[in-house]
């Protein structure tokens, strides 16, 4: 089959089957691609063939690529405060951070989410009911105190007001840890 369209191939001919315009690269254009074996070879047969393979298809582990660490400390800590005001607010429970926080900053945000809840039901203020409800994290800033430790701040909007977090994670074992949580 002719690449050429048909009203081309009607201009480009003659009825002696000369060509009376000049060709593609006479005309300034650069020749037409020509295809390649390795590319018009059915997928069948290079899909099989072992140069073909990744390096985990030939028994070799594949490569490990560096991560951006300051892309992940961003997202942890995006989803860790998220969390958190969601423990806040009565409506994730707190064993869900257990991996992610250490003991200190989880027996923390217990007791806080703790003196919220014996509040709410001591005085029964309604506004005290829609604290930390609908919280969203509106930005998140991460800076590279040392080697493995970061610390980052976000801002936290609720149905109440606006409030700032502050976070420090430390890597240890290949997983980042939260060492201190601030909830302003």
């Amino acid at each position: 089959m002719s690449a050429v369209t048909p009203i081309r191939a009607a201009q480009a001919t003659t009825t002696a089957g000369q060509r009376t315009d000049p060709g593609p690269a006479e005309a300034g254009h650069p020749p037409p691609r020509r295809a390649t074996t390795a590319t018009t070879a059915p997928l069948s047969a290079r899909r099989h063939t072992p140069a073909s393979l990744s390096p985990a298809h030939r028994g070799a582990p594949a490569p490990l690529r560096p991560a951006d660490d300051m892309a992940e400390v961003r997202a942890i800590a995006r989803n860790t405060v998220q969390a958190a005001m969601e423990v806040l607010a009565g409506i994730r429970p707190i064993h869900q951070l257990a991996r992610r926080l250490d003991p200190r900053c989880l027996a923390a945000l217990q007791h806080r989410a703790a003196l919220i809840r014996r509040e709410l039901t001591r005085t029964g203020n309604p506004a005290l009911a829609r604290l930390h409800r609908n919280s969203t994290v509106r930005s998140v800033r991460v800076c590279e105190v040392a080697d493995g430790i970061y610390e980052a701040s976000a801002v936290v909007v609720d149905d109440v007001r606006a409030r700032a977090v502050a976070v420090r994670l430390e890597q240890s074992k290949q997983v980042w840890r939260v060492t201190e949580l601030v909830i302003g």
